[in-house]
């Protein structure tokens, strides 16, 4: 975890300053232990229910990462038929894989299907096609929308009735017929509303419309309920009140399964719950710019690195662990990429120095896995801190890797016709 002094930021018990001087900057650097107390804090949160975690892993897939949640007992939930992959190579067993596609061709979800792992449906064009195919012979889970408009920003609210994800609630009906006529069988049903969520009320609402719904469905094993748990992001921020959650949940889930005449599981997905206050990212202060509104810090990265802040207005805070005693001046922090791509506006640092290192907290989650080769820059190396000690655990790109998979086509230089 963090670790701050008067002289010193730690991550996981080590200088972050020596860290960025062994492998270099910019780098992002996880903190294990502090995904370990996340996991042991929502497991403990609903210690009086049967309940399964399945990391959300488009958080961060570091096939490292994966290995560490396996290890911890979780199960996975994936988008992409990419990331079903990764997870067996990291070695989950196919039934602890929740493959939850949006969009996707039926021939992506019968690629999953062969490989064992559990599906998740979210249209009921795929759901026909799908019973159509496979009848009652492989379960699935059903991926409701409840129509609960939530989350700390539009972009990621996906429950709302103008989302594109989930059946809607509204056409359960329709959804009983086509299960009726295939034979389907129905083991799961699944929702996820969004993420930042500070309402515990929010939850317990799209629980009580999944649990409603679930009594048309006699074969269910697990109710799915997504995640969205806010975290912290500023000193003394407000986050999703876990324990309460927990409790309030499980009295509800509990007196469910009782009516049900059936034990199930209950699902949650967290993502950045798990991975987000777990990564730091380091980068170095290129250049002082002065113009006459503002002082810029650009640094050795930019929003191809981190583009949280430009694509989501995230709010990243930003330490000068070069300097941390300096006298506080208030400072643009911006990236090298050639448009605008400012990780924080107006923010009060230590005084910065060309060379100094700065860090971004909250970058564990949707930072490195949106990073891309835009610029034609390379992509960070990553570091997992693991009892203490540091691991590499992806090397730096280089320009090899840039050009590693494309095609140079051969030109003939034309001479220029000469008009007499």
């Amino acid at each position: 975890m963090l670790e701050f002094s008067q002289d010193e930021y730690r991550i996981g018990g080590i200088s972050a300053l020596t860290l960025s001087e062994k492998y270099g900057t910019p780098l992002y650097v996880y903190d294990a232990k502090k995904m370990e107390t996340q996991y042991k804090q929502l497991c403990k949160a609903f210690s009086k229910t049967k309940m399964k975690v399945h990391y959300a892993c488009k958080a961060l897939t570091n096939i490292s990462v994966l290995k560490f949640f396996k290890s911890l007992g979780a199960g996975l939930d994936t988008v992409s038929i990419e990331e079903v992959q990764l997870g067996l190579l990291a070695g989950f067993e196919p039934t602890d894989i929740l493959f939850t596609p949006n969009s996707v061709a039926l021939s992506e979800i019968n690629e999953a299907v062969n490989l064992g792992v559990q599906v998740n449906i979210d249209s009921i064009s795929v759901l026909e096609e799908f019973g159509h195919q496979w009848g009652g012979k492989v379960p699935v889970c059903v991926r409701i929308n409840p129509h609960l408009m939530a989350g700390g920003n539009a972009k990621i609210s996906v429950g709302h009735i103008d989302s594109k994800f989930g059946i809607s609630l509204y056409q359960m009906r329709h959804v009983l017929r086509i299960i009726d006529a295939y034979k389907m069988k129905i083991t799961g049903l699944h929702m996820h509303t969004g993420s930042d969520i500070l309402d515990v009320e929010v939850f317990l609402r799209g629980l009580d419309i999944l649990l409603e719904t679930a009594e048309d469905f006699p074969d269910l094993e697990y109710i799915d309920m997504g995640s969205g748990f806010k975290v912290a992001y500023k000193e003394n921020d407000i986050t999703t009140d876990i324990d309460k959650l927990g409790e309030e949940v499980s009295e509800r889930f509990n007196a469910f399964c009782k009516e049900y005449g059936k034990d199930l599981t209950l699902v949650f997905e967290p993502g950045k719950y798990l991975v987000s206050e777990s990564g730091t990212f380091l980068a170095s202060v290129s250049v002082l710019k002065t113009t006459p509104t503002a002082v810029f810090a650009g640094l050795n990265s930019g929003m191809n690195h981190l583009i949280r802040p430009m694509f989501y207005d995230a709010y990243h805070h930003i330490t000068n662990i070069s300097n941390p005693s300096g006298i506080s001046r208030v400072y643009n922090v911006v990236g090298y990429i050639c448009e605008t791509d400012t990780f924080g506006a107006n923010r009060k640092l230590s005084e910065v120095r060309e060379n100094d290192v700065l860090a971004f907290q909250n970058a564990g989650a949707y930072s490195f896995m949106m990073a891309s080769n835009y610029n034609s820059r390379f992509r960070p190396a990553e570091v997992l801190i693991y009892e203490e000690k540091d691991y590499l655990i992806r090397k730096r790109e280089t320009f090899e890797d840039i050009t590693r998979n494309q095609i140079e086509m051969d030109f003939v230089q034309k001479e220029e016709e000469i008009i007499s």
